[in-house]
């Protein structure tokens, strides 16, 4: 039986995503271009070998329109032998960007594969897509949600409502993350996975110094009277502090089956062990986590208490602690080495990033199982299982 496993995973270093921040000069062609390089040489390769590019980018549009990974893997040198497509499942494009890959390798349709992810928010802003777009529901759509969907920070708060979840807990949560980064680059625990660019070596958005007092002090940043007249039991608790950055960055996977990596003499890092990805309430729209982890723990056979380390995005920190109270996963076994609200969340990069950590994560750490989920707009979520090797 084939299977499917990653021989190398890199990602750039990740960078603020406004016009100051060290990777704004990037074109975004180049920025992902970068990690395709890498990943290709650092693996030995000849590129020729390569069945697909796969890449998942969420603002397909400017500089990152037009099946942008094409023109990336031409800017890395890949022949032009080598095809290359985009994906957008949102926030879990280069996740999903993974799964396509391993699936087609288990399946027989590849034997090589290169998964990424790429966004540059600093000059491709989030929403520039629908920008002019007076509805993008159209009339079926808007009928089964008469009153309308919510910005994502809107859904954020719904959960920390939800689930019960408080200003302190959020922003304790919030200074570990970044406390968390700072140890993982201190200590070199990022060395294997980065692939610095000229004027950025480091993260980009990590942050010490601050305390829950502090963090205190920071206005909501959603609160608006339209949301609060239709939804009272909000806290509104959201800050910029316990949410996701805005950023820019990439990575990328290579990925094939056991049987290629023995004969082209690569020792893989993990085998690609089980997906899923699920649906949930698009109101509430970050909460597809919580059944997508539950679906491929399902799939793989295994137990929650099976799982040594888990990469869940921390698009807000209500996220990530509404899954764990609702899977009853161990927090210390979470985002080891930080997540988006220290690193950063360079939207269609951020699946690919995930992965890259878990899969040097595990392998530093001796863990064998390792579980990674992001939400995503419109209520969806992917989960995979990695085992390492």
């Amino acid at each position: 039986m084939r299977d499917a496993v990653i021989v190398e995973a890199v990602r750039t270093p990740i960078g603020k995503g406004k016009a100051t921040g060290a990777l704004h000069g990037v074109h975004p062609v180049d920025l992902l271009a970068h990690s395709l390089r890498e990943v290709v040489g650092r693996s030995g390769i000849d590129p020729v070998l390569i069945d697909d590019v796969i890449g998942g980018v969420v603002t397909q549009v400017g500089e990152q329109s037009v099946n942008i990974t094409r023109r990336a893997a031409l800017a890395a040198g890949y022949p032009e032998s080598v095809p290359a497509t985009t994906v957008d499942r949102q926030c879990g494009s280069s996740q999903q960007a993974i799964h396509f890959a391993a699936q087609g390798v288990i399946s027989g349709a590849y034997d090589v594969v290169v998964a990424a992810g790429l966004e540059s928010m600093s000059r491709v802003p989030m929403g520039a897509s629908v920008v002019g777009a007076t509805d993008i529901g159209g009339v079926a759509f808007n009928e089964r949600y008469p009153e309308g969907l919510v910005p994502q920070g809107i859904s954020a708060e719904l959960i920390a409502s939800r689930w019960q979840i408080g200003r302190t807990a959020m922003d304790e949560f919030s200074l570990a993350s970044h406390e968390k980064a700072a140890a993982a680059t201190k200590n070199g625990s990022f060395a294997s996975e980065l692939v610095p660019l000229e004027g950025l070596s480091a993260d980009e958005g990590i942050r010490l110094g601050s305390t829950v007092e502090t963090l205190g002090a920071l206005r909501p940043a959603f609160h608006s009277p339209d949301h609060a007249a239709r939804f009272p039991e909000i806290g509104w608790n959201i800050t910029a502090a316990n949410a996701s950055q805005i950023n820019d960055g990439s990575a990328a996977v290579l990925i094939m089956t056991s049987e290629k990596a023995a004969q082209l003499g690569l020792t893989p890092l993990a085998r690609l062990h089980s997906f899923a990805v699920a649906g949930d309430d698009p109101l509430l729209m970050l909460t597809a986590v919580i059944p997508a982890t539950r679906k491929v723990l399902q799939r793989s056979g295994l137990q929650l208490s099976d799982i040594d380390l888990f990469e869940v995005n921390e698009a807000f920190a209500a996220v990530v602690l509404a899954w764990a109270a609702d899977t009853g996963a161990d927090l210390g076994r979470v985002n080891v080495n930080g997540g988006a609200i220290a690193l950063g969340h360079p939207l269609g990069a951020s699946g690919a990033r995930l992965a890259t950590t878990l899969v040097h994560a595990l392998r530093e750490r001796g863990a064998r199982f390792g579980l990674q989920t992001m939400c995503e707009a419109g209520g969806l979520a992917n989960a995979m299982i990695l085992e390492a090797l």
